[in-house]
């Protein structure tokens, strides 16, 4: 039989694109990209590593005593199923639930720092989804038992969908110096707004916000990116900048937002005619779910990287979950 793997271990540097300490404090909880360090990126990394070879033998029993809370306001299938496969292929149980309001009680409408001190003592980590865009930080601040934040409210944060986009970007080149295009809609766009705030930290790094005016990236991240010397440009033409980043990441607009919707959808979708205009070796990146704006004819091509994207999210959840396991 093979060798078990130990997930309890020091992890070593695999891939060092930081001169940083390895070590770093780990998260109580995760409610904002912002609170991850570059050293603690790294170590999450490691681990995530190791978990895509924990995943190939068939998962591990360590975390069999451990119970995850999955408790979703809205319904995602990605970030949801992600989750629970990675609890249960680090050995853990699930509770779960896709619609807490009714779940709970929709007569009462119980607050959701009451949910998170019932949950608590159920339940050895919780995984929320909240409509607010300050639900996360909401049951973090009550819960004696480590929060993640999956997603909050519109023009909040995904901290974990970030993680796992830089994650991708990781195992293909080296961050530092990368050129990244954000395309789509922005100003309310979770995924675009906490992996910018990831990027902040790396160096020489340069961001191209690409978006229709009314829709285009708020100042707070903005600010965020000028307080950290990060370059970015606000532009509302698509083929001006495709074939300058490093990095496409395209994410939906949707119709309702914009005026005379057939042509601006048209003028920010990629197809296999703008794939063309981009560099040879691009990421083509997306969180999914597509529509229009993501052709699927760009499928076939080698630098589509969406789907390992979203496979990634199992390999870095699953590490996530260890992190704050092993710190509680």
């Amino acid at each position: 039989m093979p060798e078990p793997i130990i997930i309890h271990h020091n992890f070593e540097r695999a891939d060092a694109q930081h001169d940083a300490p390895h070590t770093a404090p780990k998260p109580r909880h995760v409610v904002e990209s912002q609170q991850f360090t570059v050293p603690l990126l790294m170590e999450l990394f490691d681990r995530s590593r190791l978990m895509e070879r924990v995943v190939a033998r068939g998962g591990t029993l360590d975390y069999q005593n451990r119970i995850m809370a999955s408790l979703f306001y809205s319904p995602s299938m990605r970030t949801r199923f992600s989750f629970e496969a990675a609890m249960f292929r680090l050995g853990g149980r699930v509770l779960s639930t896709e619609q807490a309001s009714a779940f709970s009680s929709e007569i009462n409408e119980e607050e959701v720092e009451d949910s998170i001190r019932i949950l608590s003592g159920y339940s050895d980590v919780i995984v929320i989804r909240h409509h607010a865009a300050d639900g996360a930080k909401r049951a973090a601040q009550v819960s004696t038992v480590p929060v993640i934040n999956a997603g909050d409210g519109n023009g909040g944060q995904h901290p974990t969908q970030a993680l796992l986009d830089l994650y991708t970007i990781y195992r293909e080149r080296p961050i530092n110096g990368l050129s990244v295009a954000f395309i789509g809609e922005l100003d309310k766009g979770r995924t675009a707004r906490s992996l910018a705030y990831l990027l902040a930290k790396f160096e020489r790094v340069k961001i191209f916000f690409v978006s229709p005016p009314e829709l285009q990236m708020k100042p707070d991240i903005l600010a965020y990116l000028e307080e950290h010397d990060v370059r970015y440009e606000l532009e509302s033409d698509l083929q001006r900048v495709i074939g300058e980043a490093d990095v496409v990441y395209q994410t939906r607009i949707h119709p309702d937002r914009v005026h005379d919707r057939d042509r601006t959808l048209g003028r920010f979708a990629i197809d296999s005619a703008m794939v063309q205009r981009m560099k040879p070796d691009a990421l083509i990146m997306h969180p999914l779910p597509r529509t229009a704006e993501l052709d699927k004819s760009v499928d076939d091509d080698p630098r589509a990287l969406y789907f390992r994207q979203a496979k990634n999210g199992l390999f870095v959840r699953m590490a996530l979950l260890t992190m704050l396991l092993e710190g509680s």
